[in-house]
């Protein structure tokens, strides 16, 4: 089960997949303090769970740590819908009212993706794709 976010996670990991390289705690603090104050100690500790759920991996960096995304946020949305989608007692009549939520680009953005997933041979619908994020 892929556990969504909280706010101030969402913010931080925002910027990790932004950015999309290596972060220190004080890159991000930095960053945050242009939206709001924010104690050092609060974003050193959402990191550090970010990176205990899986979501980050961190390497030492003299006294401190650099943390990096696991996986993609679209990785991360996808695993999201799919969660929603399976919860579903009908998953067609899912579809059919989300596709109805669409804008006319995210329509064309949904054709253009089914485009590009390969299609298998046995049927499975199995890209092997491994990138999930965590599901903790």
């Amino acid at each position: 089960m892929v556990r969504q976010l909280g706010e101030l996670e969402n913010e931080v990991m925002t910027r990790v997949w932004q950015w999309n390289r290596p972060v220190t705690v004080r890159e991000v603090l930095d960053d945050l303090r242009t939206e709001r104050d924010i104690a050092y100690t609060t974003v050193m500790t959402v990191l550090d769970k970010l990176h205990r759920k899986g979501w980050l991996r961190r390497e030492q960096a003299g006294r401190a740590y650099r943390y990096e995304a696991v996986s993609s946020r679209e990785a991360y949305t996808a695993a999201l819908m799919n969660e929603a989608w399976a919860t579903s007692d009908n998953p067609a009549a899912a579809l059919v009212h989300f596709f109805g939520m669409m804008s006319p680009e995210q329509r064309e953005a949904l054709r253009d993706a089914l485009r590009v997933v390969p299609e298998q041979v046995d049927g499975s619908g199995d890209t092997g794709e491994t990138s999930e994020p965590p599901t903790r």
